[in-house]
């Protein structure tokens, strides 16, 4: 199923409130809200280890057994690599027609905790790769089925995984609708300062888990270049030498060990930098003239992203005690762009900076993007750029009580509609949702069907991992 291109609805902020409130009655009379409940998929649904082999053309063929045996791990793990799958069988559900900037990867893992340019640490989404204006619902949707399957995991009864869904759904409808009778600016400006979180979550949290909470914050705060540099690197002769750890890090000099390919390499990476720093402002792009290239090191992170290319770059600014680490990360085609519409963007690179900084309170600095060649590779792919540390952290899942899930999901939808606030047309979204749990509950129920369409899938990759199908590296 492929839909028209979803397009920010730019004319609709010159409605007067009344008419936008209006629009959004008018959608839920189209879409009924209980109507989000169904996950029926259709006969013929596309076959979800087919889908993966797809994806696995484009990656680093060296890579992709790792990406397979990291999604075999668990069925949340398998959960976080599908992106691609849940889009396809999102495109087959109820959409209002309210278009919003959204992260098509709204799993409960894509959340976390990182520093802003004031240096105050705040809660957001934190992964954009697939980002693109689309269904505000698709998010929700997402983010809904993420806690469900989170939930089973963790040994959570129904009861308690339904009052976790639906806590966070109801969270979302209930920030939205706060947004929708403020002002432009203030929509803007809203963001989750973790200082003020830790207070207003503390009265919900046992003791054990507050103490947790706060070693994750005090944590997040050492995540920078220098914890990096210690970490990571080695003194040679002198210079700091990115360490290997194949394959999950593998050096420049490992990858390409011929003189002449290093100092290709390194003479790529060097242009990428300075060319994506035309992406950045003036302050920023002056700042980051002041660091050199010193090591390169190709890096596998996250889930979803293992197989693509993914470079650490260590820049070196007054000396060797003032490193900066970059990531360099490729971007390619949106899950969402089979159904939701091609990109306007002629730089994939260049759509998930956009789309970061327009659904992100706060971002890193040094966000940016370029197309260009790097190492082995001979065509040009499309890249972003930004910090590999800046006070980020996570929380841990695995480790969740219902009550931490129930407001860690809570914090997710207040955040996620903050996001969609700033792009679509939070008055009639709102409106569409209503004062009451209808949506809530439909959302809770879809999510329940679709985390068992998960275990399925999960089940089908396993299989073709024992058949030979496909290879699965585990443990890595």
């Amino acid at each position: 199923m492929t839909r028209r291109r979803s397009r920010l609805d730019s004319a609709a902020v010159r409605l007067s409130p009344a008419e936008r409130t209006r629009r959004g009655k008018a959608a839920r009379s189209e879409v009924p809200r209980e109507s989000h409940v169904l996950y029926d998929p259709p006969v013929g649904r596309a076959d979800p280890v087919s889908l993966l082999e797809q994806q696995a053309a484009t990656r680093l063929p060296d890579l992709v057994p790792v990406w397979y045996g990291r999604m075999l791990a668990s069925p949340f793990g398998y959960f976080r690599g599908t992106a691609l799958a849940m889009a396809a069988d999102l495109a087959t559900t109820p959409a209002s027609g309210l278009a919003v900037q959204a992260c098509g990867d709204a799993h409960l893992s894509n959340f976390g905790v990182y520093a802003s340019p004031e240096r105050a640490l705040v809660f957001d989404v934190n992964d954009f790769d697939e980002t693109l204006p689309g269904p505000w619902e698709w998010d929700v949707k997402r983010l809904a089925a993420s806690l469900e399957v989170a939930g089973r995991e963790n040994g959570h009864r129904s009861g308690q995984r339904r009052k976790i869904v639906t806590a966070a759904v109801r969270r979302y409808r209930e920030a939205m609708r706060c947004f929708a009778g403020q002002g432009n600016q203030a929509v803007w400006y809203a963001r989750a300062d973790v200082a003020e979180l830790r207070e207003q979550f503390r009265p919900q949290l046992s003791a054990q888990t507050r103490k947790k909470a706060d070693q994750v914050t005090a944590k997040a705060r050492t995540r920078d270049s220098m914890q990096a540099l210690g970490k990571l690197t080695r003194v040679v002769d002198g210079r700091p030498r990115i360490m290997a750890d194949p394959p999950l890090l593998v050096p420049a000099d490992d990858l390409v060990p011929a003189d002449a390919d290093r100092a290709r390499l390194a003479a790529e990476l060097t242009a990428l930098v300075a060319r994506c720093r035309r992406s950045l402002g003036t302050d920023r792009r002056y700042l980051l003239e002041q660091f050199e290239l010193a090591d390169a090191a190709r890096k596998v992170v996250g889930v979803g992203s293992v197989g693509t290319r993914c470079w650490i770059v260590l820049m070196l600014g007054r000396d060797s005690s003032d490193p900066l680490f970059l990531q360099v990360k490729e971007a390619g085609p949106s899950v969402l762009e089979g159904f939701a519409g091609p990109s306007e963007y002629a730089s994939h690179g260049q759509r998930v900076v956009a789309g970061q900084r327009l659904m992100q309170a706060a971002s890193d600095i040094f966000l940016g993007w370029h197309r260009g060649t790097l190492g082995p590779a001979t065509v040009p792919y499309d890249f972003y750029i930004r910090q590999l540390r800046d006070w980020k952290a996570a929380a841990d899942i695995a480790t969740m009580t219902p009550a931490a899930m129930r407001a860690y999901g809570q914090l997710c939808g207040w955040t996620l509609a903050r996001a969609h606030a700033r792009s679509g047309d939070r008055i009639a979204i709102a409106a569409y949702l209503g004062r009451s749990a209808v949506f809530d509950q439909a959302i809770g129920e879809f999510a329940a069907a679709y985390a068992d369409q998960n275990e399925r899938d999960y089940q089908a990759l396993a299989a073709a991992s024992k058949t030979g199908r496909v290879i699965a590296e585990r443990g890595v």
